[in-house]
């Protein structure tokens, strides 16, 4: 009894605690983070939904095709020899569960105009070799594909090396580059539309994209589509923004030709994250990057996501803002990382002190211990009560921005297989908010005292933003991310996160729900 007393008193003291000026301005300000994160996804919403309904319009005038182009007469012959040359770069690493259907949506994309595939890998004893080159040689008749050896990268990140080798191949006249992850499932008309946009507005620096996460079931699958989430209303403007996805991007391959602003030196000497370095030359050179609201694509995860490789994706995206190509760059940086940190464990902090006013006020219906003071009772409860409305209100955001998302995915791909809102578990999302907000500051404070990472194999060192040591472990056998084989038989047993005794220990909610036909 003397336990549970001092548990009571304990609790109480908490409660009270908690009701103090600087505690209610942290549980007003976790309301104002929910609402904020609401508006963001009602605004991205909008945007989709624009889409929808000028799709829609197109459908009910007569155009058939209001999925590959606004207007049909673009697809008339006349129109189409127009139509510039574009190169597609794919960097590949290791081939997973949902590869091979991503490149055949790729590689059959409707574009009219002159079109090649490049499929850069490392070496040919990469497993994506093999399975590519039976994709090609599935589609050799109808489709201009090839591979490129890039060799081990010595100066930047393997992809970037990967990349800037498919650039060296790319045909001479092609004006576009698109570069796309080997997790991109495009829609038919995804590279025409990238492509009108640019030939409408010269001025396009870069066009990006951004993902859709489908998750598996499991806990880990649903930590990165709530990270996800948040970055989705920077790239659902329907035009300008300053975010920048490295798994879509489309540039003018003059840019690369010439290396103007200095994209190739940028990348090639020292660069880790693409999209972050070329993010930086943008927005040091003052040049346009663009998310046309059609450029949403879904993203499968792999049905044995597991929560230790949810943590390694995640140590991947907090260590980037330790590369920097520039003091400004380097500021900036800086500011994402505080800024992330503190609204990161100011969404969750808000939630703990809930929970201590609940078990307050229950211990005091239920319990003989004199400490039954209202004053503070009450006003933990009201605080309780409006976190719960704005939770509310955030997931309803969230849904209804996934749902539109997702009816605009399947307009965009009427061949491709349904993919249903039902299968979302919302009650694992809440738990998912909870747990990427609380680790993503330790893994920024990880990255930042480390600055080193082990990435699919490779580990990488930074010095003064830069990558300054490349060293080849030869394993995991898996990628962190999903299953994806990336040394065959050759890789050594898969070597656990520090994370990974919590992952053993927690418990994996799944749903047989698959994505592919």
């Amino acid at each position: 009894m003397e336990v549970i007393g001092a548990l009571d008193a304990y609790i109480a003291a908490a409660s009270r605690a908690f009701c103090s000026p600087l505690a209610v301005f942290i549980q007003l300000q976790g309301c104002s983070i929910c609402l904020l994160l609401a508006i963001g996804w009602g605004f991205a919403a909008h945007v989709r939904n624009r889409e929808i309904r000028r799709m829609r319009r197109s459908f009910e005038g007569g155009n058939s095709f209001a999925f590959l182009c606004q207007d049909i007469d673009e697809l008339e012959h006349s129109a189409q020899v127009d139509l510039p040359r574009v190169s597609v770069v794919m960097p590949l690493k290791g081939f997973g569960e949902h590869n091979l259907q991503n490149w055949r949506s790729q590689i059959t994309s409707l574009y009219g105009g002159p079109l090649e595939f490049l499929f850069v890998v490392e070496s040919v004893d990469d497993p994506a070799y093999h399975v590519v080159s039976t994709l090609i040689s599935e589609f050799q008749d109808s489709v201009d594909a090839k591979i490129v050896e890039a060799g081990f990268s010595t100066s930047c990140s393997q992809k970037i090396h990967n990349q800037l080798a498919g650039v060296e191949k790319m045909h001479k006249e092609s004006k576009y580059v698109l570069f796309l992850d080997d997790d991109v499932r495009l829609h038919p008309g995804s590279i025409g539309a990238l492509t009108a946009e640019m030939e409408k507005n010269p001025k396009i620096f870069i066009q990006t994209g951004y993902p859709l996460d489908l998750p598996s079931g499991s806990l880990g699958s649903y930590c990165i589509y709530e990270y996800h989430m948040p970055c989705s209303m920077g790239f659902a403007t329907g035009g300008k923004t300053f975010f920048l996805w490295g798994g879509c991007m489309m540039m003018h391959a003059d840019d690369f030709r010439l290396d103007r602003h200095g994209v190739v030196t940028g990348l090639r000497d020292g660069g880790y994250s693409d999209d972050m370095t070329l993010a930086a030359i943008a927005g040091a050179h003052k040049r346009l990057i663009t998310s046309p609201p059609v450029a949403i694509f879904p993203h499968p995860l792999a049905s044995d996501l597991s929560f230790s490789r949810y943590w390694n994706y995640l140590r991947k995206q907090t260590f980037v803002l330790e590369s920097y190509i520039s003091e400004v760059n380097w500021m900036m940086n800086r500011a994402l990382f505080s800024s992330h940190i503190y609204l990161s464990w100011g969404f969750v902090a808000p939630y703990l002190m809930a929970m201590m006013h609940l078990a307050a006020a229950l211990r005091a219906m239920f319990s003989d211990y004199p400490f039954k003071e209202t004053t503070h009772m009450s006003v933990g409860l009201l605080l309780a009560g409006c976190l719960a409305v704005c939770t509310v209100i955030e997931l309803i955001s969230m849904w209804n921005l996934t749902k539109v998302e997702i009816k605009l995915c399947s307009m965009l791909s009427p061949e491709g297989p349904p993919v249903s809102l039902k299968s979302y578990n919302w009650g694992l999302i809440f738990l998912a908010m909870l747990v990427d907000n609380f680790l993503y500051p330790v893994s920024s404070l990880r990255s930042y005292f480390s600055k080193s990472i082990n990435w699919s194999g490779v580990r990488y060192h930074l010095k003064n933003g830069k990558i300054h040591k490349i060293e080849r472990c030869g394993e995991p056998i898996y990628s962190y991310l999903g299953g994806k084989h990336l040394f065959g038989r050759r890789g050594c047993p898969q070597k656990s996160s520090f994370l990974s005794s919590l992952s053993r220990s927690m418990l994996q909610w799944r749903q047989p729900k698959k994505f592919d036909t």
